[in-house]
């Protein structure tokens, strides 16, 4: 028998654009036994996806699109958080 796990992907692109280069990433595996380390963003060369359209086209479904920032005259050079981020996820069967 088996049971359906999900797994979250966190995109970050270089522009709002599905099809943009992904810059920064994290995936968190629900369907990895407990012990197993989790991969965290940055802990790899190349990113799993070249793109958050690339994932859609393997079978992640996108959970919540990036709101689009608004800068503020004067700070508009400020530095933050990634702007352009992307929540993806998708079931995954194990067998138990």
């Amino acid at each position: 028998m088996s049971k359906l796990r999900q797994q979250i992907l966190i995109l970050h692109l270089d522009s709002p654009d599905l099809d943009s280069t992904v810059v920064a990433w994290a995936l968190y595996d629900g369907a990895a036994p407990a012990d197993a380390m989790q991969m965290q963003a940055g802990d790899q060369d190349k990113p799993p996806y070249r793109s958050a359209l690339d994932a859609m086209r393997d079978g992640w479904f996108v959970l919540q699109m990036c709101n689009l920032p608004r800068y503020i005259r004067g700070y508009e050079h400020e530095v933050g958080h990634l702007p352009y981020e992307y929540t993806l996820e998708r079931k995954v069967a194990i067998h138990a």
